[in-house]
């Protein structure tokens, strides 16, 4: 296991390059820059612009400005945002938390719900419970993500719910106790993280539900049944466990949308995490903020396959990775 993984972590260096050089540069391709929007203010004078280019690199040609790039990357030099103007770093780590506990929040919800209920419907086969549940989910699978969030938000203020519509914290936050902040989090995420979980809960549902049926009819599973054990322990100790594979990849698929996969849920609930700052970053042209974005979602993306991987030799023993 040592040796696969010290060869996995070795195809990072090649794979990150590609795509760090591959994103810079369809960046570069889109018409105009940061500053071009700066150069409409008659308040900014034209020496501005001009020192202003010069401090940020972008009087440089593409390919110089992607290799100055990389070797401030290479120092943990991310450079500074232009929008922001202060440090990527700064801007990043001041919204990186908010989306991680969103997204967490929203993979517990959606695991927590979808895989009972892909079991449940499973073992009751064609049931009364297993055709609504299927109902459920192709309305879920059909309705928009940021629909059902306008439609969420539009109910509690139809029915005076007491939850908060928007932000993640309230005006009064910094005078709450310590565990009044906590919950006053709690209410601002509660939302948000319903519209977020609820989005997966249907596909991963009919995934659970499909992966159990097809192995509820292998001859092992019969062979539990005769041998008298009980129906618990042939669906959760024998079929539940060859059943989740398939499941774990996409775990590892869903660890590297952690940072993005907010986006429109962030936008619509005003949630302050990395989705609503990586869109003002991408339409302010803010090339090393975005860039900065890019290669942490990459990165997520090569550690969730790899913990897909792991996990996989860990539930099915007939993977090994030699």
């Amino acid at each position: 296991m040592l040796t696969y993984l010290a060869k996995r972590l070795l195809q990072v260096i090649p794979l990150l390059l590609i795509i760090s050089m591959v994103s810079f540069f369809i960046m570069q391709l889109t018409p105009g820059d940061y500053l071009e929007t700066l150069k409409m203010n008659p308040d900014i004078s034209e020496e501005l612009i001009n020192d202003l280019k010069i401090k940020y690199g972008l009087d440089k040609n593409p390919v110089e400005q992607y290799f100055r790039w990389l070797w401030r990357v290479l120092h943990l030099d991310f450079g500074r945002s232009f929008k922001w103007n202060a440090p990527v770093t700064d801007v990043i780590g001041s919204r990186l938390l908010n989306t991680l506990i969103l997204s967490l929040a929203a993979m517990i919800i959606s695991w927590g719900i979808a895989i009972p209920i892909g079991i449940h419907s499973a073992v009751k086969k064609y049931s009364w419970s297993d055709n609504i549940l299927g109902i459920f989910a192709f309305i879920g699978l059909s309705i928009p993500n940021f629909f059902f969030a306008l439609l969420l938000l539009f109910l509690i203020v139809k029915f005076n719910l007491n939850l908060p519509i928007g932000g993640m914290t309230s005006v009064d936050y910094e005078w709450l106790s310590p565990w009044a902040k906590i919950i006053d989090i709690l209410k601002h995420l509660l939302v948000p993280a319903i519209v977020l979980g609820t989005a997966s809960v249907a596909g991963l549902m009919r995934q659970m539900r499909g992966q159990m049926i097809d192995v509820m009819r292998e001859d092992y599973i019969r062979t539990a049944r005769a041998k008298g054990l009980k129906e618990k322990k042939v669906i959760y100790k024998h079929a539940f466990r060859n059943a989740i594979n398939p499941l774990i990849t996409i775990f590892g698929f869903q660890l590297s949308g952690l940072l993005s996969g907010a986006a429109l849920t962030e936008i619509v609930t005003a949630w302050p995490g990395m989705g609503r700052m990586m869109l003002e970053a991408v339409r302010a042209k803010d090339i090393y903020l975005v860039m900065a974005g890019l290669m942490m979602g990459s990165i997520l993306l090569v550690i969730g396959n790899l913990v897909a991987d792991i996990l996989l030799s860990v539930v099915d023993p007939r993977i090994r990775y030699d």
